[in-house]
């Protein structure tokens, strides 16, 4: 395999997950509201604070890893640490009142997605993270769109989308820095496969918590009520 056969693997899965009806809707003029985005930042302060945690984890395995790979593992790892805070201080900046105590406890799909992550890290083969490495790091292409619509129809402000404003440019070099990652440790055809294998599963995972999260925004545009309590201040 290579990182172009990687590129195309990616671009099919993209392909699938575009045909979801949610989007579609989430994409309509005036369906979505910024409740929905406010809802989408909670789980995403959520899965990026077990970034650092579980990209770290792979150095700490205790198989004869290269201390090139342990050392990129533990770079990568600072490098992301506290990012999560940038989604939270996002949601502040809409306007929100509130402290990291009163953000709900993450929907089940999220914590799926975070206990594959710990469970990639910990587990099989330690290159195989790099799969959800190598699509989190270049996947602003591909949801500009849904960036385009949040500062376009809802109104959200740049003060308020600095997760993925500076995130987009942090994560270009970070992407460079992840496929000289694969192509220098990758070293035989299972590598890369399980590699694959983590950019398909990790990022199928993704979009369940993002299709949770349109379903919990669908329940509070019919009723108002919702677990994200602090939307109703």
């Amino acid at each position: 395999m290579s990182l172009e056969q990687l590129k195309n693997r990616l671009e099919t899965t993209m392909g699938k997950l575009a045909s979801s009806p949610y989007l579609e809707k989430v994409l309509a003029p005036g369906f979505a509201t910024r409740e929905l985005y406010a809802m989408y930042m909670v789980e995403t302060y959520h899965y990026t604070r077990h970034n650092s945690r579980n990209q770290a984890l792979v150095a700490t395995r205790d198989e004869n890893l290269d201390p090139r790979y342990m050392k990129f593992c533990l770079k990568h790892a600072e490098e992301e640490t506290g990012h999560e805070l940038m989604a939270f201080h996002d949601l502040k900046n809409m306007g929100y009142t509130l402290s990291l105590e009163d953000l709900p406890t993450p929907l089940e799909e999220t914590k799926v997605l975070i206990a594959y992550l710990y469970h990639v890290a910990q587990n099989g083969n330690p290159l195989a993270r790099l799969g959800y490495s190598f699509w989190a790091e270049r996947v602003y292409s591909y949801i500009a769109p849904l960036l385009q619509m949040a500062s376009g129809n809802l109104g959200i402000e740049k003060k308020s989308m600095t997760f993925f404003n500076e995130h987009s440019e942090i994560d270009e070099e970070h992407a460079k820095q992840v496929d000289q990652a694969i192509e220098r440790f990758a070293k035989t055809a299972q590598d890369w496969e399980d590699i694959g294998n983590c950019l398909e599963t990790s990022l199928l995972l993704t979009s369940k918590m993002m299709d949770a999260v349109f379903e919990q925004f669908m329940s509070f545009k019919d009723t108002r009520t919702t677990r994200y309590t602090f939307l109703n201040q």
